[in-house]
């Protein structure tokens, strides 16, 4: 089944199982077919409120989160649509600030897969179109769409003028999808990256993006050059500076007085935060006060994201003092900011498991010196990479002799706590292993 969306709720699998059986069971990029099954729903993309509109490699549900809490914060109504969800479907769609409950989601993709039947529709397509349905019907304030795959072809492209459309991080993934062979289109890899998501840009929303290498910022300011907008940007037009207890938001447009704390750890997510800010800032209507954003940094949070875990069934295999980290992060650029943000960590016990189309070393190398030992579990329900050739690699390309597989992350955390020396876990490298993680650890997303 397609991202192995299940319920316990009998009348929601009866749906994904019929979806599971429609779908093509793979990711088709493209607008045609959303745009059929939109126009047989009547258009719900054109009846929104106001909309923001969140793409990149990385960081894109984080940006989301800060954008929700701080409207949520100024006492506004949100809906949200993100993607994947961890453990449950509902996790999708989010109705005026509470994730739908199961009856109104089963209604909602019944009605949608009994007019899709025929259009051969994604797993994708079919819960974008069921998301854009419920925001269309249940009043709200505002609405927060995150890009799937990509930006230009994503399901989510059919919304025709969000307020603002943000950009997130950028780096190489998805590469059998955002690569692939075109012609018109950049031939460097991260040029064409940058070319794919800037594709959610519309004339007349608002801009906002974080600060790329020159050449990329080049094709960015282009592509905002092509639709008339002005660009509202990370170095050019705003900045994040970092302090010992939070970070400060500077800008030619206003700053925030008080210093900003997040309870999400890192850089990355002081620029995520960052970013939400610069697309409140540049959105008509009304404005969220320094206060409102105040408390909206430090109200949100994203599961899977350098996340603390709890104590739980799993957790309890450790030793009592010993801090347990999730991450979902999955491909270089994320290993990349997982690296900044052990940066001032001594190692740890790295529990790792990866798809078998990921970078497995791409991901690893930025935080190799982070690596006290290294325990590689398969991903439940996916293909992924053995966990013998995970270890075989981390000795011979890292270095890293203490490397041993494991069947899953229970008996992992089991022989850490019983065979190595005391130091906190990372348990990294995929959001399907995070949701399984969250599932067993009795801390389901809400």
């Amino acid at each position: 089944m397609p991202d192995h969306a299940h319920s316990s709720d009998p009348a929601v699998q009866t749906q994904l199982n019929r979806l599971a059986v429609l779908s093509p069971g793979r990711d088709i990029l493209g607008l045609e077919r959303i745009a059929e099954l939109s126009a047989r729903l009547g258009n719900p993309q054109n009846q929104l409120p106001r909309t923001f509109h969140v793409a990149g490699t990385n960081g894109k549900g984080s940006t989301c989160a800060y954008l929700r809490a701080i409207l949520e914060a100024q006492g506004r109504r949100v809906h949200c649509y993100t993607s994947p969800h961890l453990v449950r479907f509902n996790e999708r769609i989010r109705l005026a600030g509470t994730l739908i409950d199961d009856a109104p989601l089963a209604a909602l993709l019944e009605e949608v897969l009994d007019v899709a039947a025929d259009l051969h529709a994604s797993f994708f397509e079919v819960t974008t179109a069921a998301a854009l349905l419920a925001f269309a019907r249940i009043p709200a304030d505002d609405c927060i769409i995150e890009v799937g795959l990509g930006g230009r072809l994503d399901a989510t492209n059919i919304i025709p003028t969000p307020a603002v459309c943000g950009i997130a991080s950028l780096g190489i993934d998805h590469e059998a999808f955002l690569l692939a062979p075109e012609e018109g289109v950049p031939a460097e890899a991260i040029e064409r990256i940058a070319w794919e998501k800037t594709g959610i840009f519309k004339t007349g929303a608002a801009l906002a993006t974080l600060a790329y290498p020159d050449h990329v910022m080049t094709l960015v300011r282009d592509r905002a050059a092509a639709v008339d907008g002005t660009l509202f940007s990370e170095g050019d037009g705003w900045a994040v500076v970092p302090e010992i207890n939070g970070f400060r938001w500077q800008s030619e447009r206003g700053s925030i007085a008080p210093t900003l704390r997040s309870r999400m750890t890192g850089v990355h997510q002081m620029r995520n935060a960052g970013l939400a800010i610069a697309m409140l800032r540049s959105t008509p209507g009304p404005h969220p006060t320094d206060e409102d954003i105040a408390r909206g940094v430090a109200a949100a949070f994203w599961p899977g994201r350098m996340q603390r875990l709890g104590r739980g069934p799993l957790t309890s295999l450790l030793r009592d003092s010993t801090t347990v980290w999730l991450d979902g992060g999955h491909n270089p650029d994320a290993g990349a900011a997982l690296g900044i943000a052990l940066a001032d960590k001594p190692p740890l016990n790295i529990v790792c498991g990866l798809l078998s189309n990921k970078d497995a070393m791409g991901f690893l190398r930025p935080f190799a010196d982070k690596i006290a030992s290294f325990q590689a579990v398969p991903i439940p329900g996916h293909e992924h990479h053995d966990p013998k050739d995970l270890c075989h690699w981390v000795q011979s390309e890292l270095g890293i002799l203490d490397a041993q597989p494991c069947d899953n992350v229970a008996a992992a955390l089991a022989f850490i706590g019983d065979q190595r020396p005391a130091a906190d876990v990372l348990i990294c490298g995929s959001l399907y292993l995070a949701g399984d993680v969250l599932l067993r650890n009795d801390e389901l997303p809400d």
